[in-house]
């Protein structure tokens, strides 16, 4: 199921927005970096504050869905690294090389999102990820320091299998994947 198509305005408990995080923090990341930062959007008030973002197909199931998560990734994430890769000093490879930081940070980010909704489609939530938003109107309202950067969107909750289609297909391993 995928909450993007419909689901049931249930709340989602923070405790399992809690336990989403700590299983999606246990994924690795290049030199531990770990540089998602996620937004949980959860109030009537914080959704208006995203809907002028939101891609015209995108804005109903946003405002219905229980949470929203803003998948950002964090600009100084190397700031944190003697904390998480206390092994070296790799926060020295990254300090005044923005190239380095957006490449390390966005792939990374990004991997992290992936993890994260892996753990909470593990925990029984559904998921609906989204690129239909405007990013700079995301950083803009939720990042206004730049440190943060708005890279994708998930609604989250209990889908509703009446309102759900089946599954889109897949490409096979032989459309997808060379083995050299």
């Amino acid at each position: 199921m995928r909450f993007s198509d419909g689901g049931r305005s249930e709340p989602v408990p923070v405790e399992l927005l809690k336990q989403a995080y700590a299983l999606a923090s246990l994924g690795p990341t290049s030199a531990n970096s770990s540089p998602a930062r996620f937004v949980f959007i959860t109030t009537p008030e914080a959704k208006e504050r995203l809907r002028p973002a939101l891609a015209p197909g995108n804005v109903e199931k946003t405002m219905t869905a229980p949470v929203t998560v803003i998948v950002a990734w964090d600009t100084e994430f190397h700031e944190k690294l003697p904390q998480l890769f206390p092994a070296r000093d790799m926060r020295s490879m990254f300090a005044g090389n923005p190239a380095l930081i957006h490449e390390t940070a966005f792939r990374n980010g990004t991997l992290q999102g992936a993890y994260f909704i892996m753990a909470a489609r593990g925990l029984g939530l559904d998921c609906g990820p989204m690129s239909g938003f405007d990013q700079q109107k995301v950083n803009a309202e939720f990042f206004p320091d730049g440190k943060w950067k708005a890279n994708f969107l998930i609604n989250l909750g209990y889908g509703d299998p009446s309102k759900l289609f089946p599954r889109s297909p897949r490409l096979s391993f032989e459309e997808a994947c060379r083995v050299l």
